[in-house]
């Protein structure tokens, strides 16, 4: 019995070390091809597009998204209660300053104002005729002031209620474009009531917000330049014309403002623009697509293209570390590393490295634009 056991014994162990031998032989000849595939790979020359660094002319720039907001801006209201009479504008036509708008009916105003006009007419007959007599001596001089006194009173009355006259012609306060009314004659109006908006829109005000950190960089009267959506391919150009002194604790920004010249009223008050402020000379920089720059904790990096050594051969890569500046669109501006007319890799840096034998291929290429426009428009 022990020695059939120990036969049995010793099988098991040869089928356990058979198999353990086995799954680590086909593992490590697996490991062999994978190595030999990846060699025979890492050797095939890779396809990738290039770019070259040159010299382009930079407006150094401070962008910002903001509001547009009228030069002058008001809902007219009416100050009295009243029956529209007359309303004498269209909706969305221009008016001009102190033009009419709404008239509310003020026939009783006027006949009390009439009455006024007469008392007041009465009194300084009274007070005239009685100066004669006092300068005859037949009346007192407390007489005379009593009159004085009266004409007064009905002369100020007669002006309060030429005043209320007055406030039932409702009159446009300055030239503006009139918004859509819903006013009707025949409607009666409550003091404070909307009538409709009026709006100055030439020139028009922009307001936007900056970081502290362009506080320096912007000053009054620099040039701005303004692109809605609402009109692909144009701009307007204005100038800073204020800048608050507060800084925003909450975000530590500050608000700037400009006047754009508005003159085909196509900027409307509370649309969305974008905005670039030219802010100082223009200057040169190296430049390149950013898509030719791989950036690394330790720092960024191009792949420069250099000859084939031999005639017929493959051009190799070439890791380099470059020191960055400015972006603009798609374009970054090299201070250090590269010199004009340098050959990079601009797309496909992710399967070489360096020394990697090139194939270049430039009929697609990555975006180069300074003043990109986003895909939907």
């Amino acid at each position: 019995m022990k020695s059939v056991m120990s036969w049995r014994l010793v099988i098991v162990l040869a089928i356990v070390i058979g198999l353990v031998g086995g799954a680590a032989g086909f593992n490590l000849l697996k490991t062999h091809f994978i190595r030999k595939a990846m060699a025979r790979t890492a050797s095939l020359p890779q396809t990738v597009s290039t770019a070259t660094a040159a010299f382009s002319e930079w407006q150094p720039e401070v962008r910002a998204v903001g509001s547009l907001r009228a030069i002058h801006g008001v809902e007219v209201t009416t100050e009295v209660a009243g029956l529209v009479r007359d309303v004498d504008f269209k909706s969305g036509s221009d008016a001009r300053t102190g033009q009419t708008l709404v008239q509310l009916n003020a026939d009783p105003d006027i006949a009390q104002l009439q009455a006024l006009t007469a008392e007041a007419n009465l009194a300084a007959l009274v007070y005239h005729r009685d100066l004669i007599q006092y300068q005859a001596q037949a009346i007192s001089r407390s007489q005379l002031d009593t009159d004085s006194a009266n004409l007064k009173s009905t002369r100020e009355q007669e002006a309060a209620q030429a005043a209320l006259v007055a406030k039932k012609t409702i009159r446009a306060p300055f030239a503006g474009r009139l918004g859509i009314t819903t006013v009707n004659p025949g409607q009666y109006l409550n003091p404070g009531d909307p009538i409709v908006t009026l709006e100055s829109v030439d020139p028009i005000y922009v307001d936007f917000r900056l970081p502290q950190d362009d506080l320096a960089r912007v000053v009054v009267g620099q040039t701005v330049h303004v692109t809605a959506d609402a009109f692909p391919g144009s701009a307007f150009q204005g100038k800073i014309t204020s800048i608050d002194p507060l800084v925003d604790p909450s975000t530590r920004n500050f608000e700037a403002e400009a006047t754009i010249g508005n003159p085909a009223h196509q900027l409307l008050p509370g649309m969305f623009v974008r905005t670039t402020i030219d802010a100082g000379a223009k200057v040169s920089y190296l430049t390149l697509p950013q898509t030719a720059v791989t950036y690394n904790p330790y720092g960024e990096t191009v792949y420069l293209v250099r000859s084939a050594a031999q005639p017929g051969g493959h051009p190799t890569a070439e890791l380099t570390f470059v020191t960055l500046g400015p972006t603009r669109g798609d374009q970054v501006a090299i201070v250090k590393g590269l010199k004009a007319g340098d050959v990079v890799v601009s797309s496909g840096q992710m399967k070489i490295k360096n020394g990697t034998r090139l194939i270049v291929n430039n009929s697609v290429l990555p975006a180069d634009n300074p003043n990109p426009t986003p895909q939907e428009h």
